[in-house]
């Protein structure tokens, strides 16, 4: 049996799924409730749930793009499970991998062993529970002197704010362009392959945002990351079966 996928594995993941929701569904109840007191109309209820339901759909797609990422390596459940709580696509790739590497693999290989498949886990879960316990305490003071800083200066804060999103996307492009393999797993490291997908999800990211700004499309701006991750995912896959020994050059090991 595949302990990966085996009966106790989607009973779990059941169990998480329905309290996520159950815990949604109490949250909605009690924001509606609350609305009516204040006085808010109905219609007016209705149009910010359903502006939320639309909102949360390109978010979704991205969780969905990294369950996939993440199902060969570990399965379709514990990527399931992760992400139906409180991961991300830049945290839990960053995570699985970091303890992927310790033993030898990467996600482009199936974790055969429970013991390396459960340090895995425990490194996805608890490196994410360290948020829920710093946020409460310091939040509010980080909040107030960020708030200050902005305040007082702006651009500063702007420049900042810019800076840490760009090192965040320059981590994952780095090891796109120079990522180092391994003469046993040479596809864990820049390649041909690695750069065109990188590549072609740039290309499609601006696309994307020229229509947008052209053609005053507001409903798109939200799914242009998503739709870029998606075609980048797509075009990788069409390459690697169009030339099937160009994922496997690399100039670093």
């Amino acid at each position: 049996m595949n302990f990966k996928e085996s009966p106790f594995m989607y009973g779990l993941a059941a169990m998480v799924v329905v309290f996520v929701l159950a815990q949604s569904v109490f949250f909605l109840v009690k924001a509606w409730k609350q609305g009516k007191k204040l006085g808010i109309s109905s219609q007016t209820l209705r149009g910010t749930v359903t502006s939320s339901i639309l909102f949360s759909i390109a978010p979704a797609i991205s969780v969905v793009a990294t369950v996939i990422v993440l199902a060969n390596a570990l399965g379709i459940i514990l990527p399931w499970i992760r992400l139906s709580v409180i991961g991300n696509i830049t945290y839990e790739t960053t995570a699985a991998e970091a303890a992927l590497n310790v033993f030898g693999r990467s996600v482009s290989e199936p974790v055969q062993d429970p013991q390396q498949f459960s340090a895995i886990m425990w490194v996805m879960t608890v490196g994410s529970v360290f948020p829920l316990i710093l946020l409460p305490i310091f939040l509010k003071r980080i909040q107030k002197k960020i708030g200050h800083a902005a305040q007082t200066n702006q651009k500063l804060a702007d420049v900042i704010a810019a800076a840490a999103f760009i090192g965040l996307i320059a981590a994952f492009i780095a090891r796109a362009i120079a990522g180092v393999g391994t003469k046993e797993d040479p596809a864990d490291g820049a390649g041909v392959l690695s750069v065109l997908t990188l590549m072609i999800a740039i290309v499609l990211m601006i696309v994307l945002t020229k229509l947008c700004e052209r053609f005053s499309l507001k409903w798109l701006e939200n799914f242009t990351m998503p739709f870029s991750m998606l075609g980048a995912m797509g075009m990788a896959i069409l390459l690697t079966r169009w030339l099937p020994a160009a994922w496997l050059i690399e100039w670093r090991y």
